[in-house]
């Protein structure tokens, strides 16, 4: 296979930037941080904040408002429940999709890059799976932004959630503001977003052909020539027979 090495360090730096995508996207699925309401009764959120994610809200407070729990209080979001947000339920879907492909895609750009840097496989195949590393990285870019814009326009827009008594927290906060979990993804979209496009931007080297030589009349050692002929094979002239070799066939 020929060599390719020297033609895929954009898309080494690309793989990269994919990995470092994927981190921060895992790290907005996990941060509770997506929307930050500022409540104004403070009777029990005495911290005066809430923070509401995609798979829980949290805050803080001085208070017990469960059995041993004074600092954090936490409760869950599920999928199925009738008060979750549809923003918030597309994003638990979505964002979890986006990891799976995006870690396809990653896996698919270390293989990719392998064949390129060992000289693995076909040459007429590599382009084939940058490509298609480039695809993927987009697909799971575009997961995990349907739902962090969804939120984001939430969030401007003051959109009120409404939670059950158990969560302690009031119908519409005071006022909200995004939080550093939509932030994060966002930024980890738009890494995966630019290196998809440069795995998608590989292309093969343009492969110079050997040029072929007119052959010229050569001398062998007993003397004969070798001259090309009309079909371009070389056609051989015969020397003279040696006497002595052939006294000794005859003996």
């Amino acid at each position: 296979m020929t060599y390719l090495a020297h033609t895929a360090h954009s898309q080494f730096g690309a793989l990269w930037l994919s990995f470092i995508g994927w981190t921060l996207t895992t790290m907005a699925l996990g941060l509770v941080q997506w929307r930050v309401w500022q409540v104004s009764d403070r009777g029990v959120v005495t911290s005066g904040v809430a923070w509401v994610g995609l798979w829980r809200a949290c805050f803080n407070s001085h208070t017990e408002v469960s059995d041993g729990l004074r600092v954090m209080y936490c409760r869950s979001i599920r999928l199925t429940e009738t008060f979750t947000p549809p923003e918030i339920a597309a994003g638990q879907v979505l964002m979890m999709l986006s990891l799976l492909v995006g870690l396809c895609g990653n896996a698919s750009g270390v293989y990719a890059m392998r064949n390129a840097y060992f000289g693995l496989g076909r040459s007429s195949k590599i382009n084939l799976r940058f490509v298609t590393t480039g695809a993927l990285c987009l697909l799971a870019a575009v997961m995990s932004l349907v739902p962090l814009l969804w939120n984001l326009s939430s969030v401007v827009t003051n959109q009120t959630i409404t939670f059950p008594p158990e969560f302690k927290l009031p119908t519409a906060p005071q006022s909200q503001s995004v939080g550093w979990g939509i932030w994060v993804g966002v930024m980890g979209s738009a890494l995966s977003i630019v290196s998809g496009i440069i795995f998608c931007s590989y292309k093969l080297p343009v492969m110079l052909r050997p040029r072929t030589l007119p052959l010229r009349e050569q001398l062998h050692w007993d003397g004969s020539s070798a001259t090309p002929d009309t079909q371009g094979a070389v056609a051989v002239s015969c020397g003279r027979d040696n006497p002595a070799f052939q006294s000794e066939e005859h003996l």
